[in-house]
C-alpha cells in the first residue's frame, strides 16, 4: 500500500518522506531493541515491604483510608507499576504534566488490568488528593499515598527538602515472597526537560505528526475550549 501518496506530490517531498519512512523503521527497531533489553533486568533487587496508604475503590466515597502492604499489591505472576504523581509536601498543588499523564492513563487502565496491576503514588494526603481525582473522572485509578513510608526517597523521587520528581517504577514479586524492585523510569532526562515519559504520553506523538510539532505547549489543568 501506498498510504498518503498523492499523484501531485514533488519529488523534493517523496524523496524527504522515503527518508522518513526509513528513519521510522529504525526508530522502531530501536525502541523493540531497548524494551527487549529492559526485559532482561534481573529481578534480584530486594526492597522494603513499603506500607501505603490506600482509600476504597469507590472514588466517591470519603474512606476509609487504611494501611496496604507493597506485597499485599503484588500478584505472583504480575508486575505492579506504580507512576510517581507529583503532589504533597513541597509539590502542594497537583502537577498539570502529572494531571496530563493520569487522564491518559485512567482511559488505558481497564485494558493494563488485564496483564499488569497499576497504580498512582503520591506524597501528599490522600483526603485531599480523592477529591482531585474525582473531579478529573479517574475512576479506574488506584490511588495510593507514600504516607510515612520512604518509597519515593528511596527510588530517587522525592529529595530531603521533600521536593517531588515525576517517574514510574515497577514491582515483583520474589518465589520467596519478597518485594523486588525491576525498573523505574524518571521524566526528567534534565533539570527542566520533560522527555522521559514521552512514550507514556500519545500527546506529544500526535503533535510530532504536524507541521508545527510540540512548539512550546504545555499542558494545563484546564483550558478555555
Amino acid at each position: 500500500m501506498n498510504i498518503g501518496r498523492l499523484p501531485h506530490e514533488s519529488a523534493e517531498y517523496r524523496k524527504i518522506r522515503d527518508q522518513l519512512t526509513q528513519a521510522e523503521l529504525a526508530l522502531r527497531d530501536q525502541r523493540e531493541q531497548v524494551a527487549a533489553l529492559r526485559r532482561k533486568l534481573p529481578r534480584d533487587t530486594v526492597v522494603e515491604d513499603y506500607v501505603l496508604r490506600e482509600g476504597p475503590p469507590d472514588l466517591a466515597a470519603e474512606g476509609p483510608i487504611g494501611d496496604v502492604r507493597l506485597s499485599e499489591l503484588l500478584q505472583a505472576d504480575r508486575a505492579l507499576l506504580l507512576v510517581h504523581f507529583m503532589y504533597g509536601k513541597k509539590q502542594q498543588e497537583p502537577c498539570p504534566m502529572c494531571t496530563l499523564w493520569a487522564d491518559g492513563y485512567s482511559g488505558q487502565a481497564h485494558h493494563l488490568r488485564q496483564r499488569i496491576d497499576l497504580g498512582v503514588l503520591v506524597a501528599g494526603p490522600l483526603e485531599r488528593f480523592r477529591p482531585y481525582a474525582r473531579e478529573r473522572g479517574w475512576h479506574d485509578l488506584r490511588l495510593f499515598s507514600a504516607g510515612d513510608a520512604t518509597v519515593k526517597r528511596d527510588l530517587g523521587f522525592e529529595d530531603a527538602e521533600g521536593a517531588q520528581s515525576p517517574g514510574a517504577s515497577v514491582f515483583t514479586r520474589g518465589p520467596d515472597g519478597s518485594v523486588r524492585h525491576f525498573y523505574s523510569v524518571s521524566a526528567l532526562l534534565t533539570s527542566d526537560e520533560f522527555r522521559g515519559m514521552d512514550l507514556l504520553c500519545p500527546l506529544w506523538h500526535f503533535l510530532d505528526l504536524t507541521p508545527e510539532g510540540r512548539g512550546d505547549f504545555m499542558p494545563k489543568k484546564r483550558y478555555d475550549r
